[in-house]
């Protein structure tokens, strides 16, 4: 049987911004299941793809238990059992045993309820506190005198706990059996024939106790009534019902309350003693002064392990004769909880191009004290590029802010602290550790706008001219540059024929030797590229200045020798000194003082 619903939104407030909770759903299983036992199916129930259901690994934990009683079956979504569940070590006499359970989803977070309803069955049987009853009843009693007689328990619930009584046949006693608030069940023996001790000092009996389950289950216990002279008066509490209240983590010790009974009769008839009579947990936990009637505590009290308990006290006189009355003890909640906070899921790395609101983490905070006790308010510490939003109840988002830059901070230790309501309040605080992932955000950037340099013509081919250096703050392939030269031409070839660069180091050679006197400049461009995916990239110039070296002879352009290594000019008779004779021009291919001509007539005799 399968119920949905949805839980509502949580009350502890940590920032104004409130998100919708998540539905719940319900299963109903019976305890003692076997392991592989099939209680549901998630993939159905919430509407998930089962084909992604492997990649978003679902888990499924227990509110306040280390126990994982169930699993998932990542290939159609079936919630298994994976432990014994019993009910009665889970819930005890609770009426309604629920165990919750959180289902976690990633990719993306997600954080659903289940609620198993742990369905009792007829397990135990009705058990008396001891083996012997032991009745000491005067002879003198008249008919229709009651006896109570100790309860029989059964760990299991409704139909299936103790549902009647049944008395030996014998030719004195009755049973009535009476219902009382809750449907327990309690007995008493009722004299229907008057003894005679004379006749029988001495009866023994058999009470059996019966649940209603299927099959039905059973206990006994055997009564032994020993008849005595004239007792006339069994002992009388002051109150039917004692209530008492105590906080809890009362030291051992400490003094709950006294309760009284009286007995008209005298001497050994009317002294009284105390027993508690029930059986259950709570005679570790209290202790009674079977002389005063005083309660104490001898064990641990937990508010959160029970917040009540109902206990049966006797006053039995010297010679048998019962009364009994019942103990109520409310326990009061004392802040003695701190409050807890559990990292849920945690997506670490994160990239650091995550969009502003962008889930990181879940965080659980649990506290269990009740009222304010159990109330918390979440923070997270100032200056971090995250927040938390709350979600469900008690759990929260982590989210960012702001925009994350791994090249200025790559790690984050995130403290969160949780503080409860409780007086003095009480606090706890969770570091989580967050990396953030590098994102190919940077191309690389060159150290220089641009590059020159200058080198000599008749240069040997693979000379070093100089090197180009460019950094990219990304981290490892992201961060990893590569050079190498974009197309171009120069004086109509391929620059790749005049330079080449290393793709590692930046270095840049001279492919050929260069000639001056063809061109004196030139340049290139050298890209800068990472290894990210996509790859980012940069471009530099590079200029290169060709130095002359005097490597060219002067040439005479007039007059022309005209392939002879002599020239005439005729010269008149009538020529006077300093006229001219002719003029000569010459011209050199290099520069600067490389290309300055002196000239100098030498005079050969004929």
């Amino acid at each position: 049987m399968r119920y949905k619903g949805f839980s509502s939104a949580s009350t502890v407030i940590c920032f104004a911004i409130i998100l919708p909770s998540l539905a719940d759903i319900s299963y109903s299983i019976a305890e003692e299941m076997k392991r592989g036992t099939v209680t549901g199916n998630i993939v159905k129930d919430l509407g998930l793809d089962v084909s992604r259901l492997s990649f978003r690994k679902p888990r499924v934990d227990t509110e306040r238990n280390s126990r994982k009683y169930f699993d998932i079956n990542l290939n159609n979504g079936d919630l298994v059992v994976s432990e014994r569940i019993d009910r009665e070590a889970l819930c005890g006499m609770k009426p309604s045993c629920v165990l919750k359970l959180e289902l976690m989803l990633e990719s993306p977070l997600e954080l659903h309820r289940i609620s198993l309803h742990i369905q009792d069955i007829n397990d135990n049987s009705p058990v008396f506190k001891k083996d012997k009853i032991k009745l000491e009843i005067s002879e003198s009693t008249v008919r229709g005198a009651r006896f109570s007689l100790d309860e029989a328990r059964d760990a299991d619930i409704g139909e299936n706990t103790v549902k009647g009584y049944a008395l030996q046949s014998n030719n004195y006693f009755v049973l009535n059996v009476d219902t009382k608030a809750g449907g327990r069940k309690q007995c008493e023996l009722v004299l229907d024939k008057e003894l005679d001790r004379e006749k029988e000092q001495e009866l023994n009996l058999v009470l059996t106790a019966v649940d209603g389950g299927s099959p039905q289950r059973s206990g006994t216990v055997a009564i032994q009534v020993t008849v005595l002279d004239a007792n006339d008066n069994a002992p009388v509490f002051s109150q039917i019902v004692y209530k008492a209240s105590l906080p809890e983590n009362s030291p051992v010790g400490t003094a709950v309350i006294t309760v009284k009974a009286s007995d008209a009769d005298e001497g050994i008839n009317g002294e009284v003693r105390y027993e508690l009579d029930h059986f259950s947990e709570k005679s570790d936990i209290f202790n009674l002064d079977p002389t005063t009637g005083e309660v104490k505590v001898s064990g641990p009290i937990d508010f959160e392990d029970e917040l009540s308990h109902e206990i049966r006290i006797s006053a039995t006189d010297g010679l048998g004769l019962a009364s009994y009355s019942t103990l109520m003890i409310d326990v009061t909640d004392v802040n003695d909880n701190e409050p807890v906070l559990y990292i849920k899921s945690l997506n670490n790395p994160i990239p650091e191009d995550a969009s502003p609101g962008t889930e990181v983490g879940i965080i659980n905070v649990q506290d269990r004290d009740s009222e304010n006790n159990g109330q918390v308010r979440c923070s997270i510490q100032q200056n971090v590029p995250f927040k938390l939003v709350p979600s469900v109840k008690n759990y929260y988002s982590l989210v960012t802010i702001g925009q994350l830059d791994r090249e200025l901070v790559s790690d984050y230790n995130i403290t969160i602290s949780v503080t409860d309501e409780g007086s003095p309040p009480l606090s706890s605080s969770k570091t989580v550790q967050l990396s953030v992932a590098d994102v190919n955000d940077n191309p690389p950037v060159f150290e220089k706008q641009s590059y020159s340099n200058y080198v000599t013509e008749n240069n040997k081919p693979g000379f070093t001219l100089c090197s180009v250096s460019a950094r990219d703050p990304d981290w490892k392939q992201n961060g990893t540059v590569i050079y190498s030269l974009l197309p171009s031409e120069v004086n109509g070839a391929p620059v790749s024929s005049y330079l080449s660069v290393n793709g590692d180091t930046g270095v840049i050679h001279a492919v050929r030797s260069f000639d001056y006197e063809q061109f004196r400049s030139f340049k290139a461009h050298v890209m800068a590229r990472d290894n990210g995916s996509p790859p980012l990239s940069s471009n530099v110039t590079v200029t290169v200045f060709i130095a002359d070296v005097n490597d060219n002879s002067p040439q005479i352009l007039y007059p022309s020798t005209e392939g002879n290594s002599f020239m005439m000019e005729l010269i008149p008779k009538a020529a006077y000194g300093g006229s001219l004779v002719s003029k000569v021009i010459a011209v050199d291919a290099d520069s600067g003082q490389n290309a300055w001509l002196s000239m100098e007539a030498l005079w050969y005799p004929k």
